[in-house]
């Protein structure tokens, strides 16, 4: 449904939002060891967060990435809009071209249901609630210190 860097990009934002308390600059090194992605990668996803407008950086020696507190209101679906742009939530789930209402594939009304959750779900989410839960440990960002416990099979 939605790409890899589309999801690198939320976690991105939602680190950069994480951290506006603190009022720090954080570099795409900072960024892409939290969010577990290569720098070059990282800075190509914030470069497109900064140019619509859901991140702001800063150039220069004291510059950086952070987010303003207008932003923090701002839904998910802005940086899926802005990555991946709104067709994932018309592609039919098999990948087919010519797949409608009319015409559709095996998995077409199913698969609607849950594009329709999914949009339901980035609309109605803010940036800045994902950083409210993340500061205040309901959920996480990392991979790393995961207790063997914790993973549901």
């Amino acid at each position: 449904m939605i790409s890899k860097a589309c999801k690198y990009g939320i976690r991105a934002a939602i680190f950069v939002a994480s951290r506006k308390a603190s009022n720090t600059k954080l570099s795409v090194k900072e960024i892409a060891r939290e969010v577990q992605l290569p720098e070059a990668f990282t800075a190509k996803i914030m470069q497109t967060l900064n140019k619509h407008r859901i991140i702001t950086s800063l150039k220069g020696p004291y510059g950086g990435f952070y987010i303003e507190q207008h932003q923090l209101d701002q839904p998910v679906l802005n940086i899926v809009n802005a990555i991946d742009g709104m067709s994932v939530f018309r592609e039919c789930g098999l990948g087919l071209k010519n797949c409608s209402e009319t015409r559709p594939c095996p998995m077409h009304f199913k698969y609607k249901e849950v594009r329709e959750a999914l949009l339901h779900a980035f609309q109605e989410t803010t940036v800045g609630q994902l950083a409210k839960d993340l500061n205040a440990g309901g959920s996480f960002l990392s991979n790393l210190n995961v207790d063997e416990g914790d993973w549901i099979l």
